[in-house]
């Protein structure tokens, strides 16, 4: 049995994207696939798994559905992020050619990803589930005129072959993940930390920016900014926010206070090290 204190939860099957993730960020740690990301939360919350890697949000397809609406309900404490370059493959079985192939399966966001291959191949797309799970089933037929789009590690893990690497259409296509735990990790403030929390405003004029105002005049970095109905009703919106700082910091401790004011249900999700990948693009950008 795997050691719930080394297992790291994600959402999907093996040889998914965040699969990869989990291997890159935390090589050490026992990958434990999840059917939902319910599962992979319910798995950190019941002590099955240490850690859960779940995507926040894409560069290429935007917001992962759902996980923004299940974050602030999930117990759970946001205390990493990680950023994984999406390299996609046209994966076959052995004895498949690029001329051979006819078809192409993955989830609806690869194949949105790579549309200049598939178009230049006049491949038929086929809308699967996930692109694992594509890779899978291709496996399992061995049919040559059939192809799946999906990670290396995919390709590894269901003994298929890679006959064209890196066919996404955008170079920049990376997903953000983010760690979650039971226990909230205090960083070193004296770092750059990432703080992410959620709040409510009523829908009435100017209420988003009074709620807002603490944060330009205190100077803080907004690096992510959201909106999502709640329950169902079009009279209220939730944001969710990520900013650059620590809430122990003085400019950021007084632009929360403010937001507190302007708003109501404000809920920290968690303050975490700001990951390489973030320093380098905003030192690229200065």
């Amino acid at each position: 049995m795997t050691d719930s204190s080394r297992a790291i939860a994600f959402q999907g099957l093996p040889g998914a994207y965040s699969h990869l993730a989990c291997r890159t960020a935390y090589p050490a740690m026992d990958p434990l696939p999840c059917a939902t990301f319910e599962d992979a939360f319910a798995a950190v919350r019941e002590g099955r798994a240490r850690y859960a890697m779940i995507p926040i949000d894409n560069s290429v397809a935007g917001r992962v559905a759902d996980v923004h609406h299940l974050l602030p309900y999930s117990g759970l404490h946001i205390i990493g992020e990680h950023f994984e370059r999406i390299n996609h493959h046209l994966l076959a079985p052995k004895g498949a050619t690029l001329d051979s192939i006819k078809t192409v399966e993955s989830h609806v966001h690869a194949l949105g990803q790579c549309r200049n291959l598939i178009r230049q191949m006049g491949l038929t797309v086929i809308v699967g589930a996930d692109t694992a799970g594509a890779a899978a089933d291709l496996a399992k037929t061995g049919d040559t005129t059939k192809a799946a789009i999906a990670s290396e590690l995919a390709a590894e893990i269901y003994g298929l072959q890679s006959l064209k690497a890196n066919i996404e259409d955008a170079e920049h296509n990376t997903t953000r993940f983010v760690v979650l735990s039971r226990d909230a990790i205090e960083p070193n403030p004296n770092q750059t930390c990432i703080t992410t929390f959620v709040f409510r405003v009523r829908n009435v004029p100017a209420a988003l920016y009074k709620a807002m105002g603490g944060f330009a005049t205190n100077g803080v970095n907004m690096t992510k900014l959201e909106s999502y109905l709640v329950g169902g009703e079009f009279v209220a919106a939730q944001f969710y926010v990520d900013v650059e700082g620590h809430p122990s910091q003085r400019n950021l401790r007084l632009a929360l206070e403010e937001l507190a004011f302007f708003s109501h249900e404000v809920r920290i999700l968690g303050v975490y090290q700001a990951h390489p990948f973030r320093l380098a693009q905003r030192a690229a950008g200065e």
